[in-house]
């Protein structure tokens, strides 16, 4: 990056990182995360500015986009953390009944699963199991981002149908 482009971008930096950060408080739990996501925006636009056309939109964007992943993985945390608690609290009913449903509920997923095409499986786990967002699995398996989302919206469908065929099945034999 030229003496300029740097110039640029740190007097784009001073002008606008309290606009920017006072527009992610809605995204951002703090004054201190929304300060960091400012931060990381304007680090990213300047260390790889090839990617920079219009400076002002790309650090808009990126923080946008900063922030909104940094809620997804909180609201994923805190989905798991809910789950872990209530499979904890539903494993410490001791009931042998209830570690048979458990086992065979795991069992029906583990299959759904396996029964998707290579590449929708890949996608699925990726966002499902490992929490990375559309464009982190587009970098990772050199798909559009479009492509990830109908291989997330058709393993979905997918992965319903068989558990509600297989359910429906064990409704009919009972």
């Amino acid at each position: 990056m030229s003496e300029s482009e740097r110039e640029r971008f740190s007097r784009l930096f001073l002008k606008s990182q309290a606009t920017l950060r006072r527009k992610l408080r809605r995204f951002v739990r703090s004054r201190a995360d929304a300060e960091d996501v400012v931060q990381e925006a304007f680090l990213r636009g300047y260390e790889d500015p090839s990617r920079v056309r219009d400076a002002g939109a790309f650090i808009y964007s990126a923080a946008r986009n900063l922030a909104v992943d940094g809620h997804r993985r909180e609201e994923s945390a805190r989905k798991a953390a809910l789950s872990e608690a209530s499979l904890r609290a539903f494993e410490s009913n001791d009931s042998s009944e209830a570690k048979l449903l458990s086992d065979e509920r795991a069992r029906l997923l583990r299959e759904a699963i396996e029964g998707l095409p290579r590449q929708r499986r890949m996608v699925f786990a990726l966002k499902m199991f490992h929490d990375y967002s559309y464009r982190e699995i587009s970098a990772t398996l050199q798909i559009s981002v479009k492509t990830v989302e109908n291989h997330i919206a058709r393993a979905l469908q997918d992965t319903h149908e068989y558990l509600r065929q297989r359910y429906a099945e064990g409704d009919d034999r009972g």
